[in-house]
């Protein structure tokens, strides 16, 4: 009787044991009758799309053509910077700023030293070749905006100011950053 007793615990265990994956294997299954019958079983399937922004640049550097007598005259000479594509899932914002208040000057030629405070400023930018073109500044400003795009293109025109009593014979350069973000 001992005997007995144990197994029928044990039995009710396997029989248990051996009913729960047909349940669940019912639960997802579904039988239909022939000929013409249906049969539909439905799943949920969840994602979750995080906001994707790419800012290309035709260029990594712009190449300013060298003043001559009439720019000077003139006090600047224009030159096409980069064009820079966004492409966002959302609205965006593209600013554009100097990487410091001033040029960086390196002499180029002996006994004149170059201009170590030309203002970033000098170099005005602008979306379109005949302006308004602003002055680029440390603290920057919105170059373009706009919504969900598979490509926004924006051409960014330059001017650089020269000055004949400031600007000296020297070698220029300044880091300007174009920066892509959702508002």
């Amino acid at each position: 009787m001992t005997n007995r007793r144990r197994a029928l615990p044990v039995a009710c265990l396997l029989v248990a044991v051996g009913l729960a994956p047909a349940r669940i294997a019912a639960a997802q299954n579904c039988n239909a009758t022939t000929p013409a019958g249906t049969c539909t079983a439905s799943t949920t399937t969840t994602m979750t799309a995080g906001t994707v922004l790419e800012l290309s640049l035709s260029a990594g550097a712009t190449v300013l053509t060298p003043p001559g007598t009439a720019n000077y005259d003139a006090g600047f000479v224009a030159d096409n910077g980069p064009t820079a594509t966004v492409r966002s899932n959302r609205a965006w914002t593209l600013r554009i700023a100097a990487g410091a208040a001033t040029w960086t000057a390196t002499n180029t030629t002996a006994g004149v030293t170059a201009r170590a405070n030309k203002p970033a400023a000098d170099l005005q930018w602008s979306t379109s070749p005949a302006g308004p073109f602003a002055g680029v500044t440390v603290a920057g400003a919105t170059l373009a905006t706009g919504n969900a795009t598979g490509g926004a293109t924006t051409t960014l025109s330059f001017r650089t100011l020269y000055d004949w009593a400031l600007d000296t014979p020297g070698a220029y350069s300044l880091v300007v950053r174009l920066t892509l973000s959702a508002p």
